[in-house]
């Protein structure tokens, strides 16, 4: 029995060899690499394989072209990996399962915030609070940006890169649910009511008290679910 071997295009040996160079330092970061001419004669090939593994190491975001030719070794952070969601059609489902993930990440971050967060965190958290405040009696005013503001200053206020950048990779999408929700509350009553839910959240985390923050906001984030007929949100 023949056991298959894998043939490997030659501009993939050649990107799996430029990161492996990469990774252990031989172009270290802020380097430039040698020029296509210069690799295709480091690794006995055409120029053709090394612009396409170019290519691919640009994509990833390990390098990058700057202007007057060459391309550059880029500092890669672990929190840089994580990739941009764009989603460009949200229905109610990707809502749910949006705010899903809301509850699990937002309650905890409310905590970290209460414990963490430093001066400039309350003036913009207050900010936030009084934009969204004018949004209340105004029916003709959405209200989400207001919103999405109060909620990234309190995962800012966390103070962990990958919360922030979690939530930073979802903005698009969370933003047009933020929208989705509040048209669905535009009387008064229920933007009072998320308005106080706000309010209240504030107040935890300027009193510095993480576990009232953390059942402040996962308070809040599951009557929004219910208001969108979200039958999986667990009871209090």
């Amino acid at each position: 029995m023949r056991l298959p071997i894998e043939r490997k295009k030659v501009s993939s040996q050649v990107l799996e060899q430029l990161k492996e160079m990469i990774k252990n330092g031989e172009f270290p970061a802020h380097s430039k690499l040698p020029s296509e001419m210069e690799l295709a004669e480091l690794f006995g090939v055409s120029r053709s394989p090394i612009r396409e593994a170019l290519s691919v190491l640009e994509a990833s975001g390990l390098i990058e072209s700057k202007q007057g030719g060459g391309s550059w070794v880029k500092e890669v952070q672990l929190t840089n990996l994580l990739e941009q969601v764009t989603l460009d059609i949200v229905d109610i489902g990707q809502v749910y399962d949006l705010l899903e993930l809301r509850s699990i990440i937002e309650t905890e971050a409310a905590a970290l915030a209460a414990v963490r967060y430093q001066k400039q965190d309350i003036l913009e958290l207050e900010l936030a609070l009084a934009q969204f405040a004018k949004t209340v009696e105004d029916r003709e005013v959405v209200g989400d940006e207001a919103d999405y503001m109060f909620h990234r200053v309190i995962i800012k206020a966390s103070y962990n890169p990958f919360l922030e950048q979690t939530m930073a990779n979802v903005s698009e999408l969370l933003q047009k649910a933020l929208a989705f929700s509040l048209k669905k509350n535009r009387l008064q009553q229920k933007r009072e009511e998320v308005y106080r839910e706000h309010l209240t959240i504030f107040n935890a985390i300027y009193e510095r008290d993480s576990e009232a923050a953390r059942k402040a906001m996962n308070t809040h984030l599951q009557n929004v679910r219910r208001k969108l007929g979200d039958n999986r949100v667990l009871p209090n």
